[in-house]
């Protein structure tokens, strides 16, 4: 799937994103302020998270609960030193507990990553939309 948006249009692309089936642990890729903590908190509220959402850049991981009881992990791996902490974290509980986890810097834990995820791209465009691509 690929998409071109302004940020007016994130609750539109959310729903895209779902309505594409992605996999339970997804990656988001692009460089720093493209809007990947943006478009999470958007997702967080198409699936039903009420409460507020905010980036986990110093806690590592947030965690929300969306309307059906199931929950939202959003980690944020930008200050990780290495796979190590992660390890130390639990990160392997969290990825195969067959919960949301929305990925941010996932690059940091290349070797922890499971296979079945899926990947969203964003990159910002010369005229302020942005362009994703969901693989």
């Amino acid at each position: 799937m690929n998409v071109t948006f302004s940020l007016d249009q994130l609750e539109e692309v959310a729903q895209k994103i779902m309505a594409n089936n992605p996999k339970k642990v997804i990656l988001f890729h692009g460089e720093m302020g493209v809007g990947k903590t943006t478009l999470i908190k958007q997702l967080c509220k198409t699936l039903g998270v009420t409460g507020a959402t905010s980036s986990p850049t110093f806690s590592l991981v947030n965690e929300y609960e969306a309307n059906d009881n199931q929950l939202v992990y959003h980690f944020d791996f930008y200050r990780l030193n290495d796979e190590v902490e992660a390890l130390d974290m639990g990160i392997d509980d969290y990825l195969y507990s067959g919960n949301w986890c929305f990925i941010e810097w996932a690059e940091k834990i290349p070797n922890l990553i499971p296979k079945t995820h899926s990947v969203i791209s964003i990159s910002l465009l010369a005229d302020g939309k942005r362009l994703l691509t969901l693989s």
